[in-house]
């Protein structure tokens, strides 16, 4: 089960979406919770 160069680079766009929106989750969480703790 090879994969071809555009679904490499497909999985590779996927992840770095949901990378990129669990880090804009932590950001947020992070700036809920200062903002919150003072």
């Amino acid at each position: 089960m090879s994969s071809t160069p555009e679904q490499r680079k497909a999985n590779r766009r996927l992840g770095l979406i949901l990378a990129s929106v669990a880090i804009a989750f932590m950001v947020g969480f992070m700036v809920k919770m200062t903002w919150l703790g003072r």
